[in-house]
């Protein structure tokens, strides 16, 4: 493990949006660079894809989102088969953040949506409520093993239909550039980052991972993984990170 002090991180995600961000608490607090590069995107399946998956709008009574991507992509598919999205459709959202963003295409207060609190599974009772309903469920390439096995569990009518994939970037102009650290939240971004770069070599540069399947896929390609989200003491990147530099950049 490199003790060298961390001035350069690369966060493998867009820029946060948000001013109070804590990525950006971090620079102020402690003087490190930090750039954003996503190192995935997401593209949406052409409707004629869609068509060839069986998958008529008409035929489903409920809408069952696990992203905002979902939502964009459920509604520019809608738009691009000039389906009207009837008022009576049911949307069911993993999450608020999910329920909220939904108010970018309806009128929320017309509308039946139901909403989980964070994981997929806590949507379960709202599902089951209404297990009369024929389910779509507009998702990526990539979908989390938990979302069918919970939606089986359930024995509800439900269709899942590839309405957005997970694309690597092309990241070639990165080539010569150095950072301290390179930050990952998913596995797909550990590919992309070998699909890039073939021949990469970790040496000093510090690897920090959020999540179980991550951190598998960087010690699968023979990574050192250095930090380590989440945790009991850091439950989010930021914090890990947080936590590493304040050690790692003490009496440096």
């Amino acid at each position: 493990m490199s003790t060298m002090k961390v001035k350069t991180i690369l966060v493998s995600q867009p820029e946060p949006k948000v001013e109070n961000s804590p990525y950006f608490e971090l620079i102020q607090k402690h003087k490190v660079k930090i750039d954003f590069r996503p190192f995935i995107h997401v593209e949406g399946v052409p409707v004629k894809e869609i068509r060839a998956q069986k998958i008529d709008l008409n035929n489903f009574s409920a809408i069952i989102l696990t992203s905002k991507n979902a939502v964009d992509h459920f509604f520019r598919v809608a738009e691009e088969m000039r389906y009207k999205v009837p008022e009576d459709l049911k949307y069911f959202c993993q999450s608020e953040a999910v329920a909220f963003y939904l108010q970018k295409y309806v009128i929320y207060r017309k509308r039946k949506i139901y909403v989980g609190q964070k994981d997929f599974v806590d949507l379960s009772p709202l599902i089951k409520k209404y297990k009369e309903e024929k389910f779509l469920l507009p998702a990526s390439d990539q979908l989390n093993f938990d979302v069918p096995q919970t939606l089986d569990g359930l024995k509800v009518n439900w269709t899942q239909g590839i309405f957005y994939r997970t694309v690597m970037s092309d990241l070639t102009d990165l080539a010569d550039v150095y950072y301290d650290v390179l930050a990952f939240f998913s596995p797909t971004g550990i590919k992309s980052l070998f699909k890039n770069f073939p021949d990469f070599q970790q040496n000093n540069t510090r690897i920090a991972v959020f999540g179980s399947t991550t951190q598998k896929e960087a010690l699968e390609h023979g990574l050192r993984v250095d930090i380590m989200a989440p945790s009991p003491e850091a439950p989010s990147m930021t914090m890990a990170l947080e936590k590493y530099i304040a050690k790692t950049n003490k009496d440096k």
